[in-house]
């Protein structure tokens, strides 16, 4: 019962009003951020962090929790309505769901949607519950090697696995990690990239970087693409699944729960691969693939199960291993430090109640997803109608406001105002902000373990080897490098295979 007592202080904590009330704001502000196409989670917890700064850190991570999860449904709503995307998880959501509100069966989908991503998120939050103790106990052990290898590792998965091309997002890392270095060396005092500037001197600020790159570059991006008018949305007429229906997705529903809980888990995981592989999943397994992209339920059921269970699951390696597995991990990582909590596998036996809080309000937050998803279908539509000209200066407003309220420093608002700039350019040209801001918050963790490790081992960076759990991160991180690369010799010799005669090799999807 000892140990069940934390859990139960938890429910405690989510039960305070204020809680309860920020909870709510979270999923609703999700529901809305995900409904407007191009301003994404990440970019909406940024531009709020500074409003975060007043509230107690449980309340705040609670709010923040909510939009990312509540922004998962949110894409569902105009990805079957108006076959516009609102989140980049609800892209393959356009295939089946738009098709099946041209058949008169939009209610069908919205309401297939909402039940796999209460279901999706509700089996994530139980394991997490189980799973995220054990991992934080193993991590106990941790030392600085470990973490050197783990950061490594994070970094690249993200770069390869996010989107927008490897050689781009790895070149966005390496810019992070070069951020990360300037400021004073934490070990000489030194100072590195800062030109004599008295502001640069103690680094560059984390708050500042994610707004601009995640605010203002998105804002600007978005109104270059918002020019095409919002068409009008097929009626509902028939807001819930029937029998048949539920029948048709209950095991789409269940495979989407665990792709989308174990994808959620990886760095460079997330709901945006975790709702494709679903989606591919189903395709394969379905005894009648030409019904994809027609209308099938299993291709709403399994991609919206999967998106909503990944964004839950994505909260383990932040909370137990301090590792943030996503873009909008990253930000709400950030949101950790600003409140002076420092995520890592000391957190849940020295904070219990902020562990147990947060994890515990994610109930709370499926639920109002439920119960909210299909009343307020017409209300988030109507939200569409909101010029982006009207909105994108309010939001820029609040943006530089905001950031100038957590150190009163002029000096940020340049920075957010040229992050911002350089976010908008990155858009335009491929590249993904994702793996910049990831690399940086991970940078001044991988050089302070690192230069530990070389410490310890006497400056022989083989030593990395002698240990089991970081020898075998490294390995893995090798793998993932020298992949792509015997990938692409095997592929150049398979010609000359051809030449000698034997068959040729197809590969099957």
């Amino acid at each position: 019962m000892d140990s069940l007592a934390p859990v139960l202080d938890g429910f405690a904590v989510v039960a305070e009003p204020q809680n309860l009330l920020y909870c709510l704001v979270g999923v609703v502000v999700g529901m809305l951020i995900g409904v407007l196409p191009g301003l994404g989670p990440a970019a909406t917890i940024a531009v709020l962090l500074p409003l975060t700064i007043g509230l107690e850190p449980v309340t705040a991570i609670i709010m923040l929790a909510g939009i990312f999860y509540g922004a998962q449904y949110g894409g569902t709503i105009t990805s079957v309505l108006l076959r516009l995307p609102g989140e980049a998880s609800s892209v393959v959501t356009v295939f089946d769901g738009y098709a099946m509100a041209r058949q008169g069966r939009a209610g069908t989908a919205l309401g297939i949607a909402a039940v796999g991503s209460f279901v999706g998120g509700t089996i994530s939050i139980v394991a997490l519950s189980f799973l995220a103790p054990v991992v934080a106990s193993v991590a106990l052990d941790f030392g600085p090697p470990e973490y050197t290898a783990l950061a490594m590792l994070g970094i690249l998965l993200v770069a390869t696995v996010s989107g927008g091309g490897k050689v781009k997002a790895l070149v966005a890392a390496c810019v992070g990690l070069l951020l990360a270095t300037v400021g004073r060396d934490g070990f000489t005092g030194a100072e590195r990239f800062t030109f004599d500037s008295l502001s640069l001197a103690d680094g560059l600020d984390f708050v500042p970087i994610a707004m601009g790159l995640f605010g203002l570059g998105e804002i600007l991006h978005t109104l270059e693409q918002r020019h095409r008018g919002v068409q009008a949305p097929p009626k509902l007429k028939k807001v819930w699944p029937g029998r048949e229906d539920l029948r048709a997705s209950r095991g789409a529903i269940g495979r989407g729960s665990v792709v989308g809980f174990v994808l959620g888990l990886l760095p460079g995981g997330g709901a945006v691969l975790a709702s494709m592989a679903a989606y591919a999943l189903e395709k394969r397994r379905s005894k009648t693939p030409e019904r994809f992209g027609k209308g099938a339920v299993e291709g709403v059921a399994g991609p919206e199960t999967a998106n909503n269970a990944a964004a839950t699951s994505s909260f383990i390696p932040l909370l137990t291993l301090g590792i943030p597995a996503n873009a909008t991990m990253a930000v709400i990582f950030g949101a950790l430090l600003i409140q002076g909590v420092t995520p890592g596998p000391r957190l849940v036996a020295e904070d219990p109640e902020l562990f147990w809080g947060v994890v515990n309000s994610m109930y709370l937050g499926n639920v109002l997803l439920l119960v909210m998803s299909i009343p307020m279908v017409g209300i988030f539509v109507r939200v569409l109608r909101v010029r982006g000209t009207l909105l994108a200066p309010i939001t820029v407003m609040v943006t530089l406001i905001g950031v100038y309220t957590v150190r009163n420093s002029v000096f940020d608002i340049g920075l957010v105002v040229a992050f911002g700039v350089l976010g908008y350019l990155m858009k335009k040209a491929g590249f993904e902000p994702g793996p910049l801001v990831l690399a940086f918050v991970l940078g001044s963790l991988l050089e302070s373990n690192l230069r530990r490790s070389l410490l310890l081992f006497d400056g022989d960076p083989t030593g990395f080897f002698t240990r089991p759990i970081s020898g075998v991160l490294l390995v893995a991180f090798l793998v993932v490098v020298l992949l792509p690369v015997l990938t692409a010799a095997r592929r150049r010799l398979r010609p000359s295979d051809d030449r000698s005669g034997r068959p040729d090799v197809k590969e099957h999807v």
